[in-house]
């Protein structure tokens, strides 16, 4: 597995022959195997950390290292889900979930093999000759969530993954997503506009403030879950009555209305 490190980033973008400042001061260390969501109001830098973190992006001051490498470019340590579901349309959905292994070269035997076991878990049986126009949003992005685990990434990046989904299928994918999560682990970092969303996925939320984006607060969520057994529960309605889980909404949101004197916030 693998952690990510913001060490002193900065990220400066220039329009129109001005400069303004997206990210300063950022520091955050995603531990091994540990979920981080990152919420915070519109143009805080939330998914400009994931693209610096994918390699699609490059800070303009600091650094953002994978395992102690300085990340530089894309690879296939890092996987990425986004909130379009970007699969290839004129590709099945076996293809779609194949096409990065065949990419690294991986043999066919366990091509089957990887993607058998990913259709299975992701509920996608009966679907592999599919194509995307053939499912709604919500088969499309387990798609897209199983073309990513496939490749036995050291590092999910995700952001806003279920952003485009009606409200009834998002909490169905949350509910696959903790159940794929604690089945397999990965080093995720998680981008979110959704509150709800943050606490009941993350080990750690981390708030940031508004533009230029640094971290309000990083809090716990993992101690409190364990403490609380919130796991105990198979449907996030029956988490969200948890008085803990009510408690831990409250205080993010205060935290983000005290963003910039409650800057834009979906």
């Amino acid at each position: 597995m693998a952690t990510i490190q913001f060490a002193d980033v900065e990220r400066v973008f220039h329009q129109n022959g001005k400069a303004f400042v997206a990210l300063k001061d950022l520091n955050l260390v995603v531990q091994d195997r540990e979920f981080v969501a990152i919420v915070g109001p519109s143009g805080c830098g939330k998914t400009t950390c994931m693209r610096m973190a994918a390699g699609l992006e490059h800070p303009s001051g600091g650094s953002v290292k994978v395992d102690d490498v300085v990340v530089t470019q894309p690879g296939p340590d890092r996987a990425v889900v986004f909130q379009a579901f970007a699969l290839f349309p004129w590709k099945t959905v076996w293809k779609n979930i194949e096409f990065g292994l065949v990419s690294l070269g991986v043999d066919a035997a366990e091509r089957r093999r990887r993607i058998e076991h990913y259709i299975g878990l992701m509920g996608l049986a009966g679907y592999e000759q599919a194509y995307p126009h053939q499912l709604s949003g919500g088969m499309q992005q387990r798609v897209a969530i199983a073309r990513a685990y496939v490749l036995d990434p050291k590092v999910l990046l995700m952001d806003e993954p279920f952003g485009a989904l009606d409200a009834q299928t998002r909490v169905v994918m949350q509910e696959e997503l903790v159940r794929l999560a604690r089945r397999h682990p990965r080093t995720v970092l998680f981008i979110t506009h959704a509150v709800e969303e943050a606490v009941y996925l993350a080990d750690r939320i981390v708030v940031m403030t508004g533009r230029p984006g640094t971290i309000r607060e990083i809090i716990d969520v993992k101690t409190l879950r364990a403490a609380e057994q919130w796991d105990r529960h198979a449907r996030i309605e029956d988490v969200m009555d948890e008085p803990s889980f009510v408690h831990l909404r409250s205080h993010v949101w205060k935290l983000l209305r005290g963003a910039e004197g409650g800057a834009d916030l979906h």
